[in-house]
């Protein structure tokens, strides 16, 4: 198992936002976690990148505890996010930003680079542009080139799509696909659920801090309440859920 959260607790204060979640993320998969706002779904994000403390509770990456390990020690053990918000450097070009995101490695970051070219075109195109002056979805591209710019085992993603027009939320989603295919797991938090659900592998649903549903995703698509309350009811066509783990290659 490459990432195991064990009856984790965060609070804020004496509000608990997290109580007692458990999580299991395996290479080579994507995996999912929707849930409504305020349901604990970026402060779990946070809690695995070490931004957030735990109240209790362990968190095992890739056989070690990580639990008390500071977040920068994350990002060397493998621990990449795309933030909420994208958390780009508005002044700097795009080409700068990406450099940015293989600050902390010692080893030559030319390959990711070009890599990080290669799945955003545009940014490529962008290069020199300050990153501020770019549209919503660019953005987003490149707060998830940067992240992949570390060399993560596992890619974090909150709310890749939020506030992108339908078309950029699809090219955004066949990415994370391309993403997972080419070796990186990836643990996306998204209200987007239905897209969500038909690219990842397995999911989670988050209500108010706990765990009320586990399942495969394709599973929770039919789920009736998983549809009530995050589908909209009826669903549209889907695309087909991956055979295994690593192995995703349908786009919503």
């Amino acid at each position: 198992m490459l990432l195991e959260l064990n009856d984790i607790h965060v609070h804020y204060g004496k509000i608990a936002a997290l109580k007692g979640i458990s999580v299991e993320v395996d290479e080579g998969e994507i995996v999912t976690l929707i849930g409504a706002n305020g349901a604990g779904k970026t402060t779990t994000l946070k809690m695995i990148s070490g931004l957030r403390p735990v109240s209790s509770g362990s968190v095992r990456f890739d056989g070690a505890d990580i639990t008390s390990l500071a977040g920068y020690k994350r990002v060397l053990l493998g621990i990449g996010q795309a933030p909420e918000g994208r958390g780009i450097f508005p002044g700097m070009s795009v080409h700068e930003n990406l450099q940015m995101g293989a600050y902390a490695r010692k080893d030559d970051s030319s390959k990711e680079l070009a890599e990080a070219y290669e799945l955003f075109p545009r940014l490529a195109e962008r290069r020199t542009q300050a990153a501020g002056t770019m549209s919503g979805g660019e953005q987003q591209m490149l707060a998830m080139g940067r992240a992949l710019m570390a060399k993560p085992k596992v890619l974090l993603l909150d709310e890749p799509s939020m506030g992108l027009a339908p078309m950029l939320v699809k090219q955004i989603f066949s990415i994370i696909v391309e993403i997972n295919r080419r070796g990186t797991t990836v643990l996306l938090v998204e209200q987007n659920a239905q897209q969500a659900l038909q690219i990842a592998h397995r999911a989670y649903v988050l209500e108010t801090g706990s765990i009320v549903k586990s399942a495969p995703a394709h599973e929770l698509l039919d789920d009736p309440q998983v549809r009530a309350a995050y589908l909209g009811g009826e669903l549209g066509e889907t695309a087909a859920p991956p055979d295994q783990p690593g192995s995703a290659t349908d786009t919503p």
